[in-house]
C-alpha cells in the first residue's frame, strides 16, 4: 500500500482546481538528477575537477536508486503503476496530440513515461560503467561505453525538454512549474494528501552531507583528483583516468 493509500486516475475532471500532485521528494530527486548529471557531464574532460564528477556520478546513482524505489512504494502519482503503460496506450496517446482533443494525465502520460524509463535506466548505465572504468575494473572499451551512455542521456534529456515543451503547449499547463510547486490542476479527488516534506529534508541533508564529505576528502580544499579521495585509495591517484589524461584542461 502507498504513503497516500490512493490509487491512480488518468482522467480530467471538469470541475478542477490547482492540487498537490507530486510529492517534495519526486520533485528534489528530479531537480538533483538534473545538477547532478549537468555537472559531472559538464567536468567529464576535465583532470582538475575529476572529484566533482565522480561525487555527482555517485549522486545520481543513489537519486536513481532512490526513484526506483519510490516508483514502488511511493505517492499516488509517483508510482510507476500509474503511469507506465503499454504499446496501445502510448500510441493512443500520440495519435490524440494529433487532434484538437489530446488525453490529459493528472501524472506523466504514457509517452512522457518511456522518457523517464529510458532516463532511468541509462543513468544506471552510465554511473555503473563510471564505477567501474574508475576503479579500473574494466579496459577501454568500458570507458567508451561510458561516453557514448552519457552522450546518449543528453540525447534523451534533450526529447525529454521537447516533449514536456510541447505537452505544456497542447494541455496549456506549465509542466515545468508542476515539477517546482507539486499542483497541478485537477479535480481535489486526483490530488495526494501529504507532501512527504520531512523525507525530502532528509534526502537534502543526506546529499549536502555526501558532498561536503567528498570536498573534505580532498586535502587542498578543493575538488581536484590530484590527491587521494573517498572513493580513491592513496597511491592510487591514477586510478579512472583512461583517456582524459590526454584530454586535460590547457
Amino acid at each position: 500500500m502507498s504513503p497516500d493509500g490512493s490509487s491512480s486516475s488518468a482522467t480530467h475532471a471538469p470541475s478542477s482546481r490547482a492540487v498537490l500532485v507530486w510529492d517534495a521528494p519526486v520533485r528534489l530527486a528530479h531537480w538533483l538528477m538534473v545538477a547532478s548529471f549537468a555537472g559531472a557531464y559538464l567536468t567529464a574532460e576535465s583532470e582538475r575537477w575529476r572529484l566533482l564528477h565522480v561525487t555527482l556520478g555517485y549522486t545520481l546513482a543513489a537519486l536513481v536508486v532512490f526513484r526506483l524505489v519510490w516508483g514502488l512504494v511511493g505517492t499516488r502519482h509517483a508510482r510507476f503503476a500509474s503511469f507506465v503503460r503499454g504499446p496501445r496506450a502510448v500510441m493512443a496517446y500520440l495519435r490524440s496530440l494529433l487532434s484538437r482533443h489530446p488525453e490529459h494525465h493528472v501524472g506523466h502520460n504514457p509517452a512522457g513515461a518511456l522518457a523517464i524509463i529510458a532516463l532511468l535506466a541509462t543513468a544506471l548505465l552510465i554511473t555503473a560503467t563510471g564505477y567501474a572504468t574508475y576503479n579500473e575494473l574494466g579496459g577501454e572499451w568500458l570507458e567508451e561505453l561510458h561516453e557514448g551512455a552519457a552522450n546518449a542521456m543528453l540525447a534523451l534529456v534533450a526529447v525529454h525538454i521537447g516533449g514536456v515543451v510541447v505537452s505544456s503547449w497542447l494541455h496549456r499547463e506549465n509542466l515545468v512549474r508542476s515539477m517546482v510547486t507539486g499542483r497541478k490542476d485537477a479535480s481535489p479527488d486526483e490530488g495526494i494528501r501529504s507532501a512527504w516534506r520531512s523525507l525530502a529534508a532528509i534526502m537534502l541533508v543526506a546529499v549536502l552531507g555526501f558532498w561536503w564529505w567528498q570536498w573534505q576528502s580532498a586535502p587542498t580544499g578543493d575538488l581536484s583528483s590530484n590527491a587521494p579521495t573517498a572513493t580513491q585509495a592513496p597511491g592510487h591517484d591514477d586510478r579512472g583516468r583512461g583517456k582524459g589524461r590526454d584530454r586535460d584542461d590547457d
